[in-house]
């Protein structure tokens, strides 16, 4: 959390008050597929990778009416962490370079907010968290009853994607408005 978090909060502050008095700023934070999937062995590095997913997703916010846009690079890459679990001509393929267009675009004018862009040797992807449109179960739902609705609760076709919790917050309200289920 020292190196990953607070080593991107801190930066980040001091150049906030600069960023927002221009009226401009980029800022491109480094998460990781382990933050977004987990792995094995990497619990605590998968947590502080998260968190800055977490950050940025608020911090896009705040910074929406000061033209700062805070973006996630999520890059897979040559580095010492990976240089004994892969062999070289991977490594060769994995070279960091091949991620830095990905960043210069998500630092760049025309830079989206909040976006999570994942990026290895050459090939991008945008990645998200989703969330089922899920259903009303009612107040008196037990554990057996999410069981036998849970294809339902758990229904991927029907995912959004929430640009604030807010939204998130807003949609469950409006969920516990529909009539239940189970009466």
């Amino acid at each position: 959390m020292d190196v990953h978090l607070l080593g991107t909060v801190k930066p980040c502050k001091a150049v906030w008050e600069i960023m927002k008095a221009q009226g401009y700023g980029r800022i491109v934070v480094t998460t990781s597929s382990t933050g977004l999937y987990g792995n094995f062995g990497q619990t605590n590095y998968g947590a502080a990778k998260l968190s800055l997913v977490g950050f940025m997703n608020s911090l896009k916010l705040e910074g929406a009416k000061d033209n700062i846009k805070v973006n996630a690079i999520c890059p897979v890459a040559a580095t010492r962490m990976t240089e004994a679990l892969m062999p070289p001509t991977v490594l060769e393929m994995l070279k960091s370079e091949f991620v830095s267009p990905a960043v210069v675009y998500l630092a760049s004018e025309d830079a989206p907010t909040g976006m999570i862009l994942t990026a290895a040797a050459g090939a991008f992807a945008a990645a998200q968290i989703m969330e089922t449109d899920g259903i009303n179960l009612g107040r008196n739902a037990s554990a057996d009853d999410i069981a036998a609705h849970f294809g339902q609760i758990a229904d991927w076709s029907t995912t959004k994607n929430y640009g604030q919790g807010g939204e998130q917050n807003a949609r469950f309200l409006a969920r516990v408005q529909d009539k239940p289920l189970l009466g």
